[in-house]
């Protein structure tokens, strides 16, 4: 391992990482690393041989006591030489003292075990054009006003309410990150209200295969489907992919009556209880990356 060093992350290597990511068909969204940078600008690193990078690995801290890993890649060309160990135990010391979450994919989940990670739940990925007619929503399965509740652009919202609505189904307060990440341009998050209440909000973002859609927050299947078939409509087909967590019953069904096929899967796994969050209304996850 002579020669191997671990640094942050540049601009260009945050760039190099979503390729990677594209590689291992994880589908990251097109923009995402301008969000993921504000969010914790130091918590992305990077193992070089050479001064060229060969490994990657995001520690992202939120708040004074949480953290999430992601991104953790080694190129093929340099597994098996214990580089990977090495930049995932920095990732890890970034993090120490904290509750730490991940989304593990199938291959890895013995290996994080066997670091004090437990299975939560898994975040399988539903991907697919929604039926026109799927459950709940009203008419055609896109809700609005006559199911009582109306569809607006999240943009028009004050901000803290956007906050507050987004601290119920994570662990931890991440205003920088949600602001990026509803309003970077090509994206499109929309709002469910009732009353002046919000009852739902979902984002669509550009990917270079399917759209995703994440977060996906609803109070009832019917917002759900509402905001996901109208965040469709701002697909170049309507093709989309949210990653639904099983521990949410409702979530999975919707899915399927909709029509949507599994096409991914990770477990989300955290190195002590799993934070409490709503996770009946929790019907897709905002990102496998973060959180």
């Amino acid at each position: 391992m002579t020669g191997f060093e671990i640094g942050g992350a540049s601009a260009a290597d945050m760039e190099l990482i979503r390729r990677w990511a594209d590689e291992e068909v994880w589908n990251p969204g097109d923009s995402d690393r301008f969000a993921f940078a504000v969010a914790d600008p130091a918590g992305f690193l990077v193992g070089r041989i050479g001064g060229e990078p060969v490994a990657c690995i995001s520690a992202v801290r939120y708040g004074a006591d949480f953290g999430f890993i992601g991104f953790y890649i080694a190129r093929p060309a340099v597994r098996g030489r214990g580089y990977g160990i090495r930049l995932w135990r920095a990732g890890m010391e970034r993090l120490d003292g904290r509750l730490i979450g991940l989304d593990g994919v199938v291959g890895q989940q013995d290996n994080y075990r066997k670091s004090g990670f437990r299975s939560a739940w898994n975040n399988v990925r539903y991907e697919g054009v929604p039926r026109p007619n799927g459950s709940g929503g009203g008419a055609g399965g896109d809700g609005g006003a006559g199911a009582g509740f109306e569809v607006v652009d999240a943009a028009s919202l004050p901000f803290g309410l956007l906050a507050a609505y987004d601290r119920r189904f994570f662990p931890a307060s991440r205003d920088a990150f949600l602001s990026a990440w509803t309003g970077l341009p090509g994206r499109t998050a929309l709002a469910a209200v009732r009353d002046g209440r919000i009852e739902g909000l979902g984002v669509v973002r550009p990917c270079s295969g399917a759209s995703r859609i994440g977060p996906l927050y609803a109070s009832a299947p019917a917002v759900a489907s509402a905001l996901l078939h109208r965040l469709a409509e701002h697909t170049p087909d309507g093709v989309v992919a949210v990653d639904v967590p099983d521990a949410n019953p409702s979530a999975t069904a919707l899915m399927v009556g909709l029509g949507l096929e599994p096409a991914f899967e990770a477990a989300r796994m955290y190195t002590g209880p799993a934070p409490e969050v709503e996770l009946a209304g929790l019907y897709g996850v905002t990102s496998l990356e973060l959180g």
